[in-house]
């Protein structure tokens, strides 16, 4: 047998784009995993204020190309690629010049949400399982950081469930602390419907706030990882109900217990870490 495959899509990832704790734990728990003998992918959007020279990113012709469709518009999604030499990683990048093109990351200069997010998420999810499929790589985990990831374990579960890349695949989702108090466009879950889904498969996220995307992906999702150190309280009541395996926060980054999470969601045993 190869090595095991484990996939990260985030948002964000030190050196890169560096909002929150997300960016250390994303730059960190991939080459630790890699050192334990996991072969690993790493998908990101490519926002407009990553400096492309300086972190030498290039286009990855061969899987760019694609259309991205939402709300029955053609998105071309561009791939890039840049290295960490010090830790032998590549990480994928998605680009767009509509959605990501911009100078902030989720707000305008005045830090007022950005109105079409919900089309960025959704592009940014469909976006990263399409390349996954054209890398011809199949992952045996997918471990999602950050709410713009929040719809890859309903797509997973539903229209890419048969996929000969996804089909075998555990999707691990963490946990952060609330990053957005405002609310998605009240059309974002039809927006998102995608395949054979219908909007029954996104109810869980309609009120498009943080806390309700964190439901959808914990609903699907075959591990949680809790993340954060004040993570809202309904959230909390919800990982708790859903009867999935938990990994606790751990300030330490105990790695270890990263790689037994792992070992546990690919092998099917859902006892509780915590």
């Amino acid at each position: 047998m190869g090595k095991s495959k484990l996939l990260f899509i985030t948002h964000e990832m030190s050196p890169f784009l560096e909002l929150s704790k997300i960016s250390e734990i994303t730059r960190q728990l991939p080459q630790a995993m890699q050192e334990k003998g996991y072969e690993i992918r790493i998908l990101m959007p490519r926002f407009g204020n990553i400096n492309e020279r300086r972190n030498r990113l290039h286009e990855v012709i061969r899987l760019s190309g694609m259309n991205i469709i939402i709300n029955d518009n053609d998105n071309p999604l561009i791939i890039k690629v840049a290295s960490i030499p010090a830790a032998r990683m590549q990480v994928y990048f998605l680009d767009n010049e509509e959605y990501f093109q911009r100078k902030y990351v989720f707000g305008d200069k005045e830090g007022k949400f950005y109105a079409d997010n919900d089309e960025r998420m959704i592009f940014f999810c469909k976006g990263a399982l399409e390349t996954v499929k054209k890398l011809g790589w199949a992952p045996d985990v997918i471990h999602c950081h950050g709410w713009l990831s929040a719809l890859v374990p309903a797509y997973l579960k539903t229209t890419y469930k048969n996929d000969p890349t996804f089909k075998n695949s555990k999707v691990v989702y963490s946990i952060y602390d609330n990053d957005f108090t405002e609310e998605l466009d009240p059309d974002f879950t039809q927006k998102a419907v995608m395949g054979d889904m219908t909007e029954k498969h996104t109810d869980v996220y309609k009120p498009g706030t943080n806390s309700a995307l964190y439901a959808g992906a914990i609903q699907y999702s075959d591990g949680i990882v809790l993340a954060g150190e004040n993570i809202d309280e309904d959230v909390l009541n919800n990982v708790k109900n859903s009867n999935k395996s938990v990994l606790e926060f751990d300030s330490t980054l105990d790695f270890e217990n990263y790689y037994n999470f792992y070992d546990e969601i690919v092998n099917e045993e859902l006892a509780h870490v915590v």
